[in-house]
C-alpha cells in the first residue's frame, strides 16, 4: 500500500468512528467549553467557520454565542462569522457571512453555504480535522481546498482545527503543500501549541 492509499485508509476508519462515537454528546459539550475558553481573549471580530459534515464537531453554536456576546458588551465593531464557499474555478474558499436563519443553498458537494450574502475576509479561521498531527498538520478529506485557500488568503488569518481526542495520529507525515495550522483544539483542550 502506497502512502495516498494508506492516508485515504487512515481517513476512511477515522470518519467511521467519528460518524459511530457512542459519546458523541460528551465530547461535543467538552470541545465547546475548550472552545469558548479558547475565544474568550481574542481581539478577532471577523471569524470564518465550517458547515459540520459527516460528523464533524459543530462549532456554529459558541460562535453564534461569541457573536451574541459581543453585540451585548456594546463592542465598537460588529462581530461577524463566515462560511466557506468552493471557488470551482480556483478550488479555493471564499467565505461569506453567516447568522442563525440566513438564506442557504447547497454547494457542488451537496453542503450548505450562505445565499448572497456579503463575502467577508476573516482573521480568525476554524477548520475541520479529520485528524491531526505534531506540528499542527492537518488531515482533511483530501480535496485540498483549505491549503490552497491558506496559501493565498492575505493577510492570513491565524487558523485553528477542530477535532476529536481519537483524531490525534503521531506519525501523520505532511506532504509539501499541507499548511500548518496556528493551534488545534479537542475535547481535552489545547492539544497545538504544546
Amino acid at each position: 500500500m502506497d502512502k495516498a492509499q494508506a492516508k485515504k485508509a487512515v481517513r476512511k476508519a477515522l470518519i467511521e468512528e467519528r460518524l459511530h462515537m457512542p459519546d458523541r454528546l460528551a465530547r461535543a459539550e467538552a470541545l465547546q467549553r475548550v472552545m469558548r475558553i479558547w475565544l474568550f481573549d481574542r481581539p478577532d471580530t471577523v471569524i470564518g467557520a465550517y458547515w459540520p459534515i459527516k460528523g464533524e464537531f459543530d462549532p456554529l453554536p459558541v460562535l453564534h454565542r461569541w457573536k451574541e456576546d459581543g453585540e451585548l458588551t456594546g463592542e465598537p465593531q460588529r462581530r461577524r462569522i463566515g462560511l466557506p464557499v468552493v471557488n470551482k474555478q480556483h478550488k479555493t474558499l471564499t467565505f461569506h457571512t453567516w447568522y442563525p436563519g440566513c438564506p442557504m443553498e447547497e454547494d457542488a458537494y451537496g453542503i450548505p453555504k450562505p445565499k448572497d450574502t456579503e463575502i467577508i475576509v476573516p482573521t480568525l479561521l476554524f477548520v475541520p480535522c479529520v485528524g491531526y498531527g505534531i506540528g499542527g498538520y492537518r488531515l482533511g478529506y483530501g480535496g485540498g481546498f483549505y491549503d490552497r485557500t491558506l496559501a493565498t488568503l492575505q493577510p492570513k488569518p491565524f487558523t485553528v482545527g477542530l477535532g476529536y481526542t481519537f483524531g490525534f495520529l503521531d506519525d501523520l507525515e505532511p506532504e509539501d503543500h499541507d499548511e500548518p495550522l496556528d493551534a488545534i483544539l479537542n475535547d481535552n483542550g489545547v492539544v497545538w501549541p504544546v
